[in-house]
C-alpha cells in the first residue's frame, strides 16, 4: 500500500485544496467575526462548493454526498482540514451525525432531519457530557428520560453541547433503563431545541474562543415517544459507533491544520534574518523543521492505517484510540514550534497561529481525554498477551 494520495483521488483532492487556500482561507477574517456577514459569507463559499461538486464528500451518495469510499476520503480531509471552516464550507461538519441517523435513524426521524442535515438546511448538537460527573465515566451520567404514555419525559443538565446554539436538534443520551447494567442503562434520544424545558444557560467560551459549546438544562422535556434513536438501551453502542469515525475525522483535519502551520513556519524561516543570515541557516532552527516533519509523518501514517482498518470494516479500536493521541500532541507541537519560530508576533492574530493553538489544546480532551485512549490501548495490547497471543506489526 503506498501512503501517497492515489490517481484516482488526486483530482479531487487537488479542487479540494486550491478551494480551501483560494476561497476559504481569504474569508476567515469575516468568518471568525460573525453575524450577518460572516452568515452570507458562509452560504455563498456553500453554494460554490455545491456548483463545482466540491459539497459533502464524505457523505454516502444516497443521501446526496459524495460518496467517497472511508480510505480514500482521508486524503481530502486532510486538506479540508487546513481550515476550521472546511467543514462548514464544504458541507462535512455533519457526517458524524449522519452517519449515526443513516444508522439508527427510522423512515421519520431521516426525512425530518438525516436529508436536511446533509444539505445543511438544519444543524445538528450532540449532548452527553455533564458538569456533575467524570466524562471519562460515562455510566456515571444522571440526565433521565421515562416514558410517560406515548412521550419520552427527560429531565438533566448537560454542557459542551457544541452547536446548540445553532441547532435544530440535539441527539440527547440519557438514563432511560435504570435497573439495566450500565452500559445497557442508557438510550438516545432525539430534541428538538425549541421543545418547552430545553433551556440554554450559557455558550462557554473555550480558551477564549466562542465555540457554540453550550451548557443545558432539560426540565420536564416532552417529545414523542417516536424520537428515540434506534433501541432502548442501545446508546452506548450508538455513541460509539458515533464517536469512532469522529475521532478518526479529527485526526485528519489535524494533518491539515499541521500542514498549514508547517508551510507557515519553513516560510518564515527563509523570510526572516537575524545576526545578518536567514533563520533557516541556524541549526537550531533546522531542529524545529526535523521535529515537525517525523511528527506529522508518523501522525499521517497512524491515520492512514486506521482509515485502512476501518475501511476493511474492523473496529479498530487500537487504531483509532493510538491515533487520537498522537494526532493531538502532533498538532499542538507543530503549531507551538512555528509560534516559536514567528516570535512575538506568532502571539497575534497577525497569523492564523495564535488561533489554531488554542483549537489545538481542546484535541487531547474533547472526544475522550488522551489518558482513557492510552488505558484502552494499553489493555487492549497487554489482553493479547494475556491470551497467549501477541501484536505482531507487521501482521497489523
Amino acid at each position: 500500500m503506498t501512503f501517497a494520495v492515489p490517481d484516482s483521488v488526486r483530482p479531487l483532492r487537488d479542487a479540494v485544496h486550491a478551494f480551501v487556500i483560494e476561497r476559504i482561507e481569504p474569508a476567515e477574517d469575516v468568518l471568525h467575526r460573525g453575524g450577518a456577514e460572516a452568515q452570507a459569507a458562509l452560504r455563498e463559499l456553500q453554494e460554490e462548493a455545491k456548483r463545482e461538486g466540491l459539497w459533502a464528500l464524505g457523505h454516502p451518495e444516497e443521501l446526496g454526498g459524495g460518496g467517497l469510499p472511508f480510505l480514500d476520503y482521508v486524503y481530502v480531509n486532510e486538506v479540508q482540514g487546513r481550515s476550521e471552516f472546511g467543514q462548514l464550507a464544504l458541507g462535512t461538519f455533519t457526517l458524524q451525525d449522519s452517519l449515526m441517523l443513516h444508522e439508527f435513524a427510522g423512515p421519520e426521524q431521516r426525512e425530518r432531519f438525516l436529508r436536511p442535515l446533509v444539505r445543511a438546511e438544519i444543524w445538528p448538537s450532540f449532548a452527553m457530557t455533564e458538569p456533575q460527573v467524570s466524562s471519562s465515566d460515562p455510566t456515571q451520567l444522571r440526565t433521565s428520560a421515562v416514558l410517560d404514555g406515548d412521550e419520552w419525559v427527560i429531565n438533566g443538565h448537560k454542557w459542551f453541547t457544541t452547536g446548540a446554539n445553532r441547532a435544530a436538534y440535539t441527539t440527547v443520551m440519557c438514563r432511560t433503563e435504570p435497573d439495566a447494567p450500565p452500559h445497557l442503562a442508557f438510550s438516545m434520544i432525539l430534541v428538538p431545541t425549541d421543545t418547552p424545558g430545553y433551556t440554554i444557560v450559557r455558550d462557554t467560551p473555550v480558551l477564549g474562543l466562542d465555540g457554540g459549546h453550550c451548557e443545558v438544562l432539560y426540565q420536564d422535556v416532552r417529545v414523542p415517544a417516536g424520537n428515540l434513536l434506534g433501541p432502548r438501551g442501545q446508546g452506548f453502542v450508538i455513541a460509539q459507533r458515533r464517536l469512532g469515525p469522529g475521532r478518526i475525522f479529527h485526526c485528519m483535519r489535524w494533518l491539515g491544520q499541521a500542514q498549514r502551520a508547517f508551510d507557515l513556519m519553513c516560510r518564515r524561516l527563509h523570510d526572516r534574518s537575524a545576526f545578518g543570515r536567514p533563520l533557516a541557516d541556524k541549526q537550531l532552527m533546522r531542529r524545529h523543521v526535523f521535529d515537525s516533519y517525523t511528527e506529522i509523518q508518523s501522525a499521517r501514517l497512524l491515520t492512514l492505517h486506521a482509515a485502512r482498518a476501518i475501511d476493511r470494516g474492523e473496529q479498530a479500536r487500537v487504531e483509532i484510540g493510538a491515533v487520537k493521541v498522537a494526532g493531538a500532541r502532533m498538532l499542538h507541537n507543530v503549531i507551538d514550534r512555528a509560534i516559536q519560530v514567528y516570535g512575538a508576533a506568532g502571539l497575534t492574530p497577525d497569523t492564523p497561529l495564535d488561533r489554531m493553538y488554542r483549537h489545538a489544546r481542546a484535541g487531547r480532551i474533547y472526544d475522550g481525554p488522551d489518558e482513557v485512549h492510552i488505558d484502552t490501548v494499553g489493555r487492549r495490547i497487554l489482553g493479547e498477551y494475556a491470551a497467549g497471543g501477541n501484536w505482531e506489526f507487521g501482521l497489523r
